[in-house]
């Protein structure tokens, strides 16, 4: 009887062992997939966002938890004569830049927020505003981080 018993533990404690692994590899499976998509979404803000925090884990956690944030917001696609109105104003913007470079990058600071609210982005601090924009436009954030180190 203590054979029978010793032998229905050893399966089960099998079974258990067999689910465990199976458990892990599919958790595995699951982190490697969603770490895919952040990169995949992310591109280069990824990898910025894994050397500023310093870890693959923490990075990962900011970027699902600005596209948590973002999610949240109502963002509205612009209509077409604001479309117009925006791209008009930038260019305007661009060919005086020479002339007025200071005063140019004010205007196009108080224009990026115009655009920003009006699509329903939260008009805050810059850091929070690239991260915000980092979810839907990741290569714009990267410029922006460019001509922060030039």
């Amino acid at each position: 009887m203590n054979s029978i018993n010793a032998q229905t533990w050893l399966i089960v404690a099998g079974v258990v062992a067999l689910i465990l692994t199976i458990a892990i590899a599919a958790w595995s499976l699951y982190q490697r997939q969603q770490s895919r998509r952040l990169q995949q979404r992310f591109r280069s803000e990824y990898g910025r966002t894994v050397q500023e925090l310093g870890s693959r884990i923490k990075a990962e956690t900011e970027l699902r938890a600005r596209e948590k944030r973002v999610d949240r917001l109502h963002i509205v696609a612009l209509t077409p004569s604001d479309a117009a109105r925006f791209s008009q104003a930038w260019q305007a913007l661009q060919a005086r830049f020479i002339d007025d470079p200071k005063g140019v990058v004010v205007q196009a600071d108080q224009l990026v927020r115009e655009l920003m609210s009006k699509r329903g982005y939260p008009v805050g601090d810059f850091e929070r505003r690239a991260a915000d924009i980092s979810v839907d436009h990741p290569d714009v954030v990267a410029i922006t981080e460019q001509l922060k180190l030039s």
